[in-house]
């Protein structure tokens, strides 16, 4: 690992940002809070309009001829199974968000509607939920794994996001900024989804056990999901993350198919339906905000403005590890597989534990916020069903798994960085990342609650959407030179 200038500057800066996290806690929380605002204040209109801009440019490339390109060698097969290669797109794209977010989403836009509309009130709650976990996030990802993709198999680059942009930018200096942004953003983004997790399964264990776990708890289940991370990533793609998100997508369909048996199943079904019409029809003007689909500042600022931040972060390694498992496929292939297929899932998802909570609700007769805490609201729930103890276990044992293939998948992305962009990375640098990413989670799991004031996690979160600017930035700039090198490369061809 001598003379690896992307490690040691990326290592440099994440020790620089630990200790001057430790030692300059609130400033840095107030820093980074003002910060978040401010991207979201100025630039959140622009990230709608770039999500909107994806979607109708990956549907626009994959429908004309363009769409027909592989990525790879003409005639070859993909890599992996269509059943392997969308577990693990899924397990590493949302994974433990969607058991988050389950039943405590679609019950706050019932509660709180984001705009008046002539559709059922619970129809909106479950179009506006299905608005912000369906094809935008999967966009944002999809072109990146595109464009990674194409230069990985097509023009035979290294793993990293500047090659998508070398031929166009010759200056290293810029283009190890890009690298260097996408380290830092990846490593924060995990340390974010296991301090979520993990706290999400603390608040299970507290709810079934009716006790309260503490600091040790946390760490230990830290510590639990980066060692099984470790031994994925160890073994690699094929005997370790294709196995493990092969289970969680298992297991989470089985999940979904009980409580879909246990309630009211034409309730549901007629609720999909209704929402996923209700959201074709209305994702254009949703999209922009525009007239009566717009929820306000206020609300869009907190939801959809953070969200988009969030995917967009997120997009350049969860797409670099996309791009990774899509050898052979045809960017038609590619594209509608990773906007489609899972969006629909994630619908199914939502309507099953969406609609169910609302009558749940609806029998109550008199909502109390059961379904408020994000971190306990599923359990919660399964509490009103037969097999509860069973139910809420798998929850656990899910959330673990799910934290597991994105920690994995991650270190994958993060090791091929840094190896000089081999596709198969050393295990020594798998080894240095598991190491990095579970002492940085430990430090800050640590610090959030030596400081009860500050919620670190979230800061941690907040900084994502700070980092998500240059990406978005950086996206305008990739989007024609990739589509010019398609273009070009199709006339060659023809």
């Amino acid at each position: 690992m001598t003379n690896n200038r992307l490690l040691a500057v990326s290592l440099g800066l994440l020790l620089l940002f630990t200790l001057t996290v430790f030692l300059f806690t609130n400033d840095s929380y107030e820093l980074i809070e003002s910060c978040s605002v401010w991207v979201r204040n100025y630039f959140g209109y622009f990230y709608l309009y770039l999500g909107l801009g994806c979607v109708l440019l990956l549907v626009l490339l994959s429908l004309s001829p363009l769409g027909s390109i592989r990525l790879g060698k003409s005639g070859q097969k993909p890599e992996h199974s269509n059943w392997a290669w969308i577990s693990m797109l899924y397990s590493a794209g949302m994974g433990a968000g969607i058991l988050l977010r389950a039943v405590q989403e679609p019950v706050f836009m019932l509660q709180n509607p984001p705009f008046n509309t002539t559709s059922a009130r619970e129809t909106l709650a479950l179009e506006y939920t299905f608005f912000q976990w369906g094809f935008t996030p999967w966009a944002f990802y999809g072109l990146f794994a595109m464009i990674i993709g194409y230069a990985l198999f097509v023009k035979h680059k290294k793993v990293r996001v500047s090659n998508a942009i070398e031929d166009a930018i010759p200056n290293k200096m810029a283009r190890g900024g890009i690298d260097i942004i996408t380290i830092l953003t990846t490593v924060f983004g995990l340390i974010a989804a296991i301090g979520l997790g993990t706290t999400q399964i603390n608040g299970g264990l507290n709810h079934l056990s009716e006790s309260e776990f503490g600091l040790g708890t946390t760490l230990a289940l830290a510590i639990l999901i980066s060692v099984l991370a470790f031994i994925s990533v160890w073994r690699g793609v094929n005997k370790g993350i294709k196995m493990i998100s092969k289970f969680n997508i298992l297991i989470t369909v089985g999940l979904l198919i009980i409580v879909f048996i246990l309630s009211d199943m034409g309730a549901i079904l007629g609720a999909f339906l209704s929402a996923t019409f209700a959201y074709l029809v209305d994702f254009v003007p949703m999209s922009i905000a525009f007239g009566n689909y717009n929820p306000g500042l206020d609300f869009l600022t907190d939801w959809t403005f953070y969200y988009w931040a969030f995917w967009i972060a997120w997009a350049p390694f969860t797409g670099i590890f996309i791009a990774r498992i899509s050898k052979g496929r045809t960017i038609r292939e590619l594209l509608l597989g990773v906007m489609i297929i899972p969006s629909i899932g994630t619908f199914l998802w939502f309507s099953v534990f969406g609609t169910s909570a609302f009558q749940l609700i609806q029998n109550w007769g008199n909502y109390q916020g059961e379904f408020d805490n994000v971190f306990s609201s599923i359990f919660v729930f399964f509490q009103h069903y037969p097999m509860a103890a069973l139910l809420n276990f798998t929850t656990i044992l899910l959330l673990i798994s799910f934290l597991v293939t994105s920690v994995d998948s991650a270190v994958l992305v993060l090791s091929m960085f840094t190896d000089r962009g081999k596709k198969t990375p050393r295990r020594s640098h798998r080894f240095l990342w598991s190491v990095i990413v579970l002492l940085a989670t430990l430090a800050l799991i640590v610090l959030g609650h030596a400081k009860e004031d500050i919620d670190v996690l979230v800061a941690i979160q907040k900084l994502l959407i700070i980092t998500s600017l240059p990406f978005s930035v950086f996206m305008l700039v990739m989007i024609p030179i990739f589509v010019n090198s398609l273009i070009r490369n199709k006339k060659k061809t023809a």
